[in-house]
């Protein structure tokens, strides 16, 4: 849309008309930043409820340089993720303001406004899998969540989950982190009834198949309502569980 529609656009609503549904609808499918190397989406929070999120391996350092130096033109909060340590100094040096999460692969420029949503829980089978679990527990906490961290209570040991049940019975989403056999989704999807959201980890011995036999396990999961996103893709895991805690909140 160019200049001159806009205005015509605000101008139409200014009389009365389009109402406020129309004009929300409009701007929503408004306007990306191109960059040449890339097109930053500025209104991605208003149509999809997830602000801009950068993707960092297999950028170049001119290309993220770029994106860094658009960034403050974007609205809520810009999430990096994958960040290498290299990417790390880059970012640092262009947005001095970045908050870096070094567990979670994750920076992240600017910030939501308004108080966090409780509802998210983030389990994981064990130590291993934390890498992964903290991109979906950052993830989500960048977008405006309370979340609650469950580590190590895998089914090898499945006594050390009990007690966490009062947290995973309140929480409007469950997203749980785990690799070899996967077997610890199942054990939570058959224990609650909010939507589980299963990220399976490339944690496991040979026959794991670099996570492909966990994901695999979640996917025959027998418990309803269990849903499975790729292999080690805590940032997936962490923006489900966002969407869907959004959706409880009325946001």
């Amino acid at each position: 849309m160019s200049e001159n529609e806009l205005i015509e656009l605000l101008r139409r609503y200014k009389d009365g008309g389009i109402n406020d549904s129309e004009i929300l609808e409009t701007i929503s499918r408004l306007p990306f930043h191109d960059l040449g190397c890339a097109k930053l989406d500025t209104h991605r929070a208003i149509r999809c409820g997830v602000e801009e999120v950068i993707f960092c391996p297999g950028k170049s350092p001119e290309h993220l340089r770029s994106i860094c130096k658009a960034a403050p033109g974007l609205k809520g909060v810009c999430i990096f993720t994958r960040v290498s340590p290299e990417q790390e100094l880059l970012i640092a040096e262009e947005l001095p303001e970045t908050k870096f999460y070094p567990e979670a692969g994750i920076a992240a420029f600017g910030k939501r406004s308004g108080d966090k949503s409780e509802g998210i829980a983030v389990v994981t089978g064990g130590t291993s899998d934390i890498r992964v679990a903290e991109e979906a527990a950052v993830t989500a906490e960048l977008l405006g969540n309370k979340v609650e961290r469950i580590y190590d209570v895998g089914a090898a040991g499945i006594h050390r989950l009990f007690p966490h049940m009062e947290t995973l019975r309140k929480a409007n989403a469950i997203v749980v982190v785990a690799g070899m056999e996967g077997a610890l989704v199942t054990v939570v999807g058959g224990l609650v009834s909010a939507p589980v959201i299963a990220v399976p980890t490339s944690v496991g011995y040979g026959a794991n198949l670099g996570g492909m036999t966990t994901m695999l396990s979640m996917l025959n999961c027998c418990v309803p309502g269990v849903s499975v996103v790729n292999i080690d893709n805590g940032f997936g895991g962490g923006v489900s569980a966002h969407l869907i805690n959004r959706k409880v909140h009325g946001k």
